[in-house]
């Protein structure tokens, strides 16, 4: 009777293993191929080889790109290289890429930017936040933007026992943001098995002077986080969900859900077009790609625009579509004035006039 038990818990044990790695795999969208979708005016940036997993654009043109991430579980070309901030300014005929100085006395060493967003105030100072991953803990820094300079003076470091696993930021004021947790546990170990799991423990945070407070929670991995132009909607990506959530923003900062989209792809970073409203999102066609370092299967690139997402049927278009011949891991794309920027969570950046 014993030994009986013993063999049914043993299948019992099997049979939830494998549906978990099923469920894993088809959150990974592990079988998916694509076809390539070209667009004709198109280079790789140049300077930029470590990656641009973020890009936010000033309504004056001015492209800020976070360079260099070291994530848990994937690769990096430069391991050991500090993280850096670059600047385009998307005015000129052929925009490239320069790297901002950082003011002195800020840890440079540690540096491992994330997640960015831009806030102009009413003096037309420009802050840029950044989520910052020094030594794999979770950080949102806070710069102010000299342009004639071209450099980034640091004032402060937001910390906090919510802000565990950070991933993006959508800033609200000079020292307020919404920002997602792609995890519930920031160790690498307990975040394979959140994901493995399919553990829902992802959520949204609200931060300001005066409260810090979750928002939005029940995601399996909340991604990118944007705001509509009438600042009335924020639109949260889920991953390992492959959907954006539209939630209904209130005068307390509370969020309320009013929509999903579902994909069919793993969506990243959500971009806005102030002028349309579109919502631009680079994508993991095949996230297990992204996690397995194969040279022989590289992981592919896809960006879509969602038009009318507040409709009863939102347009989904695929702009852009490559199987990392060009561009590997796709994680963000951002429009100004007919022109598109795509970002990457550890490869390069392209530009392209559409």
């Amino acid at each position: 009777m014993g030994k009986l038990l013993a063999v049914a818990l043993v299948g019992i044990a099997a049979a939830l293993a494998a549906e978990r790695l099923l469920a894993f795999r088809n959150r990974l969208n592990a079988s998916r191929e694509i076809a390539p979708v070209t667009l004709p005016n198109c280079r790789l940036i140049k300077g930029i080889e470590t990656g641009s997993e973020d890009i936010d654009i000033l309504p004056n043109g001015l492209a800020f790109i976070s360079s260099g991430l070291k994530y848990p579980g994937i690769k990096s070309f430069a391991p050991d290289k500090p993280g850096e901030i670059f600047l385009m300014d998307l005015n000129e005929d052929n925009p490239r890429a320069v790297e901002l100085r950082i003011s002195r006395g800020f840890d440079m060493a540690s540096f491992n930017p994330h997640g960015i967003s831009t806030y102009v105030d009413r003096d037309d100072t420009v802050y840029l936040f950044v989520v910052n991953h020094p030594h794999q803990k979770s950080t949102v820094e806070l710069f102010k933007f000299v342009e004639d300079g071209s450099s980034l003076v640091h004032l402060k470091t937001f910390r906090h026992d919510l802000l565990t696993s950070v991933n993006d930021i959508v800033a609200m004021g000079p020292g307020s943001f919404y920002a997602t947790n792609d995890h519930y546990f920031s160790d690498f170990i307990l975040m394979f098995l959140e994901m493995f799991l399919g553990l829902t423990w992802s959520n949204v945070v609200y931060y300001s002077p005066k409260e810090v407070k979750e928002v939005a929670a029940g995601f399996y991995s909340a991604n990118g986080i944007n705001i509509s132009p009438d600042r009335k909607y924020v639109y949260v990506a889920d991953v390992f969900d492959h959907n954006v959530h539209v939630m209904e923003k209130h005068a307390n900062w509370n969020l309320t859900h009013v929509k999903t989209l579902q994909l069919d792809t793993l969506v990243d970073n959500l971009s806005i077009d102030p002028h349309t409203g579109d919502i631009w999102i680079g994508c993991h066609p095949n996230g297990m790609k992204l996690f397995y370092d194969d040279p022989e299967n590289l992981p592919a690139s896809e960006v879509l625009r969602i038009q009318n997402i507040l409709s009863e049927e939102p347009a989904v278009t695929r702009v852009y579509a490559d199987n990392g011949s060009v561009l590997q891991g796709s994680s963000v794309a951002s429009v100004y004035e007919g022109k598109l920027l795509i970002g990457t969570v550890f490869h390069r950046a392209l530009y392209c006039e559409l």
